[in-house]
């Protein structure tokens, strides 16, 4: 099994601080995308749960794309939420995303490290 891992060490965090995990990492198909806030050059952007929902998810399916995978790869998503009433509004903006067709999800209330209202992350397969 050879694992790759795609942007080891180019990750940049608040206050443009590098971060100590890879983007994504891939072994046999599988590729795991860490957590992605709404992040813009190393500060979180977007005053609202959509926007910041809508910035977190494309920054995930970049990172995805990068690693040459698509939308249609993804598996399972999880979320994470700052505020558990803002259950339906990220369902929105996820829909827009992933259609008819949406991967399995978890989604869960917690309090972010970073001061943003979401965080996602994805496995996507893709077979080689």
């Amino acid at each position: 099994m050879s694992i790759v891992r795609h942007g080891v060490g180019t990750g940049k965090g608040s206050g443009q601080r590098s971060l100590p995990f890879a983007k994504a990492t891939e072994a046999d198909g599988w590729l795991y995308v860490s957590g992605q806030t709404p992040m813009r050059d190393g500060e979180v952007v977007g005053c609202g749960i959509v926007e910041q929902s809508r910035i977190a998810i494309e920054n995930m399916l970049q990172i995805l794309h990068d690693a040459g995978y698509a939308a249609e790869d993804i598996m399972r998503v999880g979320v994470w939420l700052d505020d558990a009433r803002d259950f339906w509004s990220f369902n929105g903006v996820f829909e827009t995303f992933f259609g008819e067709n949406p991967p399995a999800r978890a989604c869960v209330q917690s309090s972010m490290v970073v001061d943003c209202k979401v965080e996602v992350d994805c496995i996507a397969y893709k077979r080689k």
